[in-house]
């Protein structure tokens, strides 16, 4: 098992919490962007460049992950294609996309961007909060203490 990130809008605070958790547990850690990324030092972090293109992070994230991979993402139609592949789906904000609700999410993503298309001003996501890294770290640790084997380096 991998986890795959989403790296180019994931906070920071996410990121630091992966590269603790990676180290802890020796697992794989890969962060796909299309910038370029600063990690730490680890056999078990790394980070994938890719070119600046519409969903081009995405379609690297999919190819690379296999079924049981953690990825973490809040892009609702990557989140629908890594579940199709069997992986296991987190957002930075500690919700999880399961078969049971990502159609629901794809829908609701398709009527805001239908209502903004229309001119509607639908706001945008709440702040970044305590609350919100706090629900991540526990639901990571959760998932981490269930389905993490060391992986070895490389």
């Amino acid at each position: 098992m991998q986890v795959l990130v989403d790296a180019d809008a994931c906070p920071g605070v996410v990121k630091e919490m992966l590269f603790r958790a990676a180290r802890r547990v020796e697992i794989c850690v890969t962060l796909v962007a299309n910038q370029y990324l600063r990690t730490p030092p680890s056999p078990y972090i790394k980070a994938v460049q890719v070119p600046a293109g519409f969903d081009v992070a995405d379609a690297r994230i999919i190819e690379m992950a296999a079924p049981g991979d953690l990825v973490i993402t809040a892009d609702i139609p990557l989140a629908a294609a890594a579940i199709e592949k069997n992986a296991h789906v987190l957002d930075p904000r500690g919700n999880w996309f399961t078969r049971e609700n990502i159609q629901e999410r794809l829908t609701m993503r398709d009527v805001m961007d239908q209502l903004r298309s229309a001119g509607v001003e639908t706001g945008g996501p709440s702040s970044y909060s305590q609350q919100d890294s706090r629900a991540f770290a526990g639901q990571l640790d959760r998932f981490l203490a269930r389905h993490a084997k060391p992986s070895g380096a490389g």
